[in-house]
């Protein structure tokens, strides 16, 4: 059997729970929110895996993890992401990490998935994906852009299955990989 795999960092829940609340300022708009549950930091995604490969992908994250100190992560601004002017979500915007782009290149090296070190990541947390259809059917459309100042701390990498029970997505934690 295939499981849909991705490697994240999660957010601890009561900023999960304060995020989602933000957001709700913005529920008018034709946007699919992101349960709070469900909200994260992909940092690699790596689609359809065999069962049977799991345990390669966890050793060999665990093994990524291990290179990478503690750090935390700063955010300062939700937007439309990428861009305002061709929007896809409504996303919490990070400011570029250094820490984070070699957690991420330790990741894809190790998981032999990278094409060519990354001189830069910024880290997003998608609040809601825009339905396009409808966005284009607006008048106006929407700005969004709100100061946020939070920090969030990163002490471990999670190896993530999404699977869809009934239409909703669930995002399961199988490993979770603590960094140094």
């Amino acid at each position: 059997m295939k499981r849909k795999i991705f490697i994240s960092l999660n957010i601890p829940e009561q900023d999960r729970k304060r995020l989602a609340r933000l957001a709700e300022k913005w529920h008018d708009l034709p946007v699919k929110w992101t349960r709070a549950a469900n909200l994260h930091i992909t940092l690699a995604f790596l689609g359809f895996v065999l069962e049977t490969d799991l345990p390669e992908i966890c050793q060999k994250v665990a093994e990524a993890a291990q290179k990478n100190t503690i750090f935390d992560l700063e955010f300062d601004e939700i937007s439309l992401f990428p861009s305002a002017d061709e929007p896809r979500a409504v996303a919490l915007i990070g400011r570029p990490s250094e820490e984070l782009k070699n957690l991420v290149n330790s990741l894809e090296d190790t998981l032999d998935i990278a094409y060519a070190p990354r001189k830069s990541f910024r880290a997003h947390v998608t609040l809601g994906r825009i339905r396009k259809n409808k966005w284009a059917e607006l008048e106006t459309e929407p700005r969004i852009l709100e100061k946020f100042a939070i920090s969030l701390p990163v002490d471990a990498v999670d190896i993530m299955a999404s699977d869809f029970d009934g239409g909703e997505g669930e995002y399961a934690v199988l490993e979770s990989c603590p960094l140094v």
